[in-house]
C-alpha cells in the first residue's frame, strides 16, 4: 500500500479489539482500487496488545493509536486529519468490511460525476448476500417515533420503510439523506467544510448527523450500486448489546432533539423519549436492529 506516487485516496478505519476481522479488510483493499492508497488504522483501544499494530504493519498501512476511546467519530476525524495533503477522497469504513474488487474506484467514479456530490455509499451486503438498507432518509420526528416503536414488532410498517428507503429492487443510483458509516467515500473538501464527524456522538447516529450536515451545506449524498462491500456486522459490540442499545437511543434522541428544539416542542421530545424507551425495552430482549 506504499508507493512513491502521492495518493489521492485515504482509507480510514477504526479498530477496537478488531484483529480477528482486520486482516480480511486489509487484504481486500489492494484489489478495490488501481490507484495508490494511504491506509490508516486508528486503534481506539488504549494500550492494545491484540496484534492490531503488527497486522497493520504487515499490510503496509499506518497505525495510529488513541490515548483513550473517545468514540468512533472522534477517531475517524483524527485519522482523516493525518491524510497527506494530496488526498482528495477519504474512504470511511468499519474494520469488518470486505471490499469487492474495484469498489473504491467505483465510488470515486460516482463522486466525480458532479462537483456537488459530497459523499458516496456502496451497496452493503450481509455475509449471506442480502442487501442492507445503508442509504436512508433523514429521520423526522414522525418517522423516528414510528420506526422506534414499530420496527421490531411490525418490520414493514410505513414509517420504517420510509426511513430505510428499502422499497427499490434492484438498487439504483440515487440521492439519499445519509449513508451508512460502515462504508462510504467522502470528498475531503466537503468533509472538512462541515467539520467532519461530530465528536458529541460517541457511537451511533454520527453518520446520520454527517449526512444531514452535508445536505444542509449543499452537498449531495449519493448511493451507487456500481460499488459493493460485504459487512460482517457489529463485531466490537456483540458482547455489550445492552450498553449499545442505550448508546444508540441516546444518540437517536440527541439527533432528533437537536432538530426539534424549543420549549413549544417539549411534549414531542417527551414522546420521543418514551418511544425510544419502549424500543430499548423490546430490543434488550431481541437484540439491536438499527
Amino acid at each position: 500500500m506504499t508507493t512513491d506516487q502521492a495518493p489521492l485516496i485515504s482509507v480510514v478505519t477504526v479498530s477496537y479489539g478488531s484483529a480477528h476481522v482486520l486482516s480480511g479488510f486489509l487484504q481486500s483493499i489492494p484489489a478495490a482500487s488501481a490507484h495508490p492508497l494511504d491506509v490508516i488504522v486508528v486503534d481506539n483501544k488504549p494500550n492494545s496488545v491484540d496484534g492490531v499494530s503488527e497486522l497493520t504493519a504487515q499490510h503496509g498501512a499506518r497505525y495510529l493509536p488513541m490515548s483513550r476511546n473517545a468514540g468512533y467519530g472522534h477517531a475517524m476525524d483524527t485519522g482523516a486529519a493525518t491524510a497527506p495533503g494530496s488526498v482528495e477522497w477519504i474512504v470511511i469504513s468499519n474494520p469488518d468490511i470486505v471490499f469487492a474488487p474495484g469498489a473504491i474506484d467505483a465510488m470515486v467514479a460516482a463522486a466525480e460525476t458532479s462537483t456537488d456530490i459530497g459523499a458516496v455509499g456502496p451497496v452493503v451486503l450481509t455475509p449471506e448476500g442480502d442487501v442492507y438498507p445503508s442509504a436512508r432518509s433523514i429521520p423526522s420526528l414522525r418517522t423516528g417515533v414510528g420506526h422506534a416503536l414499530l420496527a421490531n414488532v411490525w418490520p414493514q410498517n410505513p414509517w420504517s420503510r420510509t426511513y430505510r428507503q428499502e422499497s427499490e429492487a434492484p438498487p439504483r443510483t440515487r440521492d439519499a439523506g445519509w449513508l451508512s458509516g460502515s462504508c462510504m467515500l467522502v470528498r475531503r473538501t466537503a468533509f472538512d467544510a462541515v467539520g467532519g464527524f461530530d465528536p458529541g456522538y460517541f457511537m451511533y447516529f454520527e453518520d446520520v448527523d454527517l449526512g444531514y450536515r452535508l445536505g444542509r451545506a449543499g452537498w449531495r449524498n449519493v448511493y451507487t450500486p456500481d460499488a459493493s462491500v460485504t459487512h460482517a456486522g457489529a463485531h466490537s459490540t456483540e458482547q455489550h448489546s445492552g450498553l449499545m442499545i442505550r448508546a444508540h437511543h441516546r444518540s437517536a434522541y440527541r439527533f432528533l432533539a437537536s432538530r426539534y428544539h424549543g420549549w413549544k416542542l417539549w411534549p414531542v421530545r417527551a414522546g420521543l423519549r418514551v418511544s425510544l424507551g419502549v424500543r430499548g425495552w423490546l430490543l434488550s430482549r431481541r437484540g439491536l436492529n438499527h
